[in-house]
């Protein structure tokens, strides 16, 4: 069987046959807090999908953008007194301790969307030249009735999109928009804001001809798969396709992924509640493979809830895995074991099937009845590694 993952426009798990390169885009981080478990369950979700496409012997191409200039980080900057490229810096610093203390394959190139202006900028000149766009004091929108398939990816009903625009940083109540689901491309800076030139007068860039920018000039006017958390469906990625497809004349995308949100403790989790769980602060209690088979108990599709002992369950089956490791005479033949993981993986990267098969397999090796045998120990840490879990490193602390 082939791999067979999830398409958000399909609704339904279809196969995923690439080519020999796979061009992977999946939208990064807005650098004004640190990474969170909802983070790090997303970005867990691609990498552990990068190494089974690896392992079936592919070449990943994975772009994962920085959005260090939108609605969000400009006014965290204003509120704790500092420059906005500043916090973006330290954030996005503390983002990649994150990542790579997780192991986390790193990305080919890490576009910013302050660096990307000029890309930016095209591609508005090529809507506003096809008929896409309009301006209204300064504020450049997409006419989203210019593209007739806009809503395709979410299947949401026109309500609904108007009020998740509502939610999710859009304006549909301005009466400047030709249509509330219209969305900025550019708009004039406030006074303490950063300010670019351009044909439609000095300002900035909307959110999601950020992304369209970005990746077009990393990988092309299409993307084998693009993901992200399931927030993003809309606006932000149907927005994409929206302005991608007219300015490009191509399709955007051939997948579509996208990933369950994290709450905490029986709460949504967010910044405005103040009870996010950071990366940076459960490392310093946790092994990093202990935080990734925590986050392996659940289906990258589904929305659950992190509690405070769930990093137990992960330190429990990251000492069963290490003392079975250590048994390099014993165990079953690891080949049934193999299979039943690279199954699940390809079964819509069902993480939690693939670490059943995991614990399955140390724990038949820690059998005191297990036959002697050198290749299962072996076998374990091979099968770890595609999970991303390094069992050669140090034994964790009790």
């Amino acid at each position: 069987m082939p791999l067979r993952l999830f398409d958000t426009p399909q609704r339904e798990v279809v196969p995923f046959t690439p080519g020999q390169v796979v061009d992977i885009y999946v939208c990064g981080i807005t650098p004004y807090d640190a990474t969170h478990l909802g983070h790090a369950s997303t970005y867990l979700t691609y990498d552990l999908l990068i190494r089974r496409l690896e392992d079936l012997g592919h070449t990943v191409r994975l772009v994962r953008n920085i959005t260090d200039v939108d609605d969000s980080i400009l006014p965290k900057a204003r509120s704790l007194g500092i420059d906005y490229l500043e916090l973006a810096a330290a954030e996005t610093a503390r983002f990649h301790r994150d990542m790579e203390a997780l192991d986390t394959r790193p990305p080919l190139a890490e576009p910013k969307a302050t660096e990307s202006i000029g890309d930016i900028i095209a591609i508005i000149r090529k809507l506003d030249s096809q008929g896409h766009t309009y301006t209204v004091e300064g504020t450049t929108y997409f006419a989203v009735r210019t593209f007739p398939s806009f809503g395709a990816l979410s299947h949401y009903s026109r309500d609904e999109m108007i009020e998740l625009a509502r939610e999710r940083g859009g304006h549909p109540d301005d009466s400047r928009q030709r249509d509330p689901l219209d969305f900025i491309l550019w708009q004039p800076s406030l006074a303490d804001e950063p300010s670019w030139d351009s044909p439609w007068g000095p300002g900035r860039p909307g959110w999601h001809i950020e992304c369209t920018a970005m990746s077009y000039a990393t990988l092309g006017s299409t993307i084998d798969l693009h993901g992200g958390g399931g927030d993003l469906v809309f606006p932000h990625h149907e927005c994409e396709i929206a302005q991608s497809e007219c300015a490009h004349g191509a399709p955007f995308v051939r997948h579509w992924m996208h990933c369950g949100l994290v709450a905490y403790q029986g709460t949504k989790m967010s910044k405005s509640l103040g009870n996010l769980v950071f990366v940076s602060e459960l490392l310093k209690v946790a092994d990093p493979r202990a935080i990734r088979l925590a986050l392996m108990a659940h289906h990258y599709r589904e929305n659950w809830e992190w509690f405070d002992d769930d990093i137990d369950d992960g330190n429990a089956v990251l000492a069963t895995l290490h003392a079975a490791a250590q048994r390099v005479d014993r165990g079953p033949d690891p080949a049934p074991y193999a299979t039943e993981l690279r199954a699940a993986l390809d079964d819509d990267l069902d993480a939690p099937r693939a670490r059943r098969a995991l614990v399955a397999l140390a724990e038949a090796i820690l059998d005191d009845d297990a036959p002697a045998r050198f290749d299962a120990a072996r076998g374990l840490l091979d099968l770890a590694m595609l999970c991303g879990v390094d069992l050669t490193r140090p034994r964790p602390l009790a």
